[in-house]
């Protein structure tokens, strides 16, 4: 990914996981952070078919780009579901457990990512 975040592919998650109806989404710049990924995209459901939905959705909009999953943690328990697209990293959580995680504070060094549509978080500390 270069410079110029979001990117196309970031976009097109985050309007997917909108479209399934995924809470407070938050897109993470890991870059100056991490050297794994590029960015860190959050969500939550309000349930583990919810949150299987979203994660599902991801997958078909990164095939819609020709882009392949390189692997999915969680999906059966949907509490938390990881989606790795290599660059970008998708976090799909039930309340409960992104509250336990707060992967938001964690990281709370990486810059925030403006998402079309979406107010700004603010950064829990």
């Amino acid at each position: 990914m270069n410079a110029g975040l979001p990117s196309e592919k970031t976009e097109k998650i985050a309007e997917a996981a909108l479209d399934r109806k995924a809470e407070n989404l938050v897109a993470m710049d890991m870059r100056a952070v991490t050297p794994f990924a590029d960015v860190f995209l959050v969500a939550t459901g309000n349930s583990d078919r919810h949150v299987r939905s979203i994660a599902d959705a991801v997958q078909q909009a990164v095939a819609g780009l020709g882009e392949k999953v390189l692997g999915v943690e969680g999906y059966e328990d949907g509490r938390w579901v990881l989606v790795d697209l290599g660059d970008v990293i998708v976090h799909v959580f039930q309340a409960e457990a992104r509250d336990h995680y707060d992967l938001e504070r964690l990281w709370s060094e990486a810059l925030r990512i403006p998402i079309a549509g979406v107010e700004p978080q603010r950064v829990s500390r």
